[in-house]
């Protein structure tokens, strides 16, 4: 006697097991994003916090799963993040609240802060967030 119903549980188990990766893949990509972004802040620029204050992060799903983005969207971001540092612990002038260059920034501070400074701390969330 045969069993019915098996290819439809097959294809309930696989949309399952899809959507729990799916959700779970959203997780991780936050956390990283998150993460990351914590170890770029310290290193990042400040003199009004307008730059520091203008973070983001966005998470967009694609064809075969997820993709995350962050930046800043202070208009001068890219600039100051390319920019060599020369100015590093200066004053920016008579109207400035503070440093045009912090003390602790560091120039290319959002690369730095994912792929130097966090790397370790986001494979560790890769790897917690897989785990089964």
């Amino acid at each position: 006697m045969a069993v019915k119903g098996v290819s439809k549980v097959n294809r309930n188990i696989h949309r399952i097991t899809n959507e729990i990766a799916n959700i779970k893949t959203q997780r991780i990509i936050q956390q990283v994003m998150i993460v990351g972004m914590s170890f770029v802040a310290p290193i990042t620029p400040r003199d009004t916090s307008t730059l520091i204050n203008s973070q983001y992060r966005e998470l967009k799903p694609i064809p075969k799963g997820w993709t995350g983005r962050v930046g800043y969207t202070a208009n001068y971001a890219a600039f100051v993040n390319n920019a060599k540092g020369t100015a590093k612990g200066k004053r920016t002038g008579k109207k400035s609240q503070g440093d045009y260059w912090s003390p602790n920034a560091e120039p290319h501070f959002v690369e730095k802060g994912f792929e130097r400074d966090g790397k370790q701390a986001i494979e560790q969330v890769i790897k917690d967030g897989y785990k089964i």
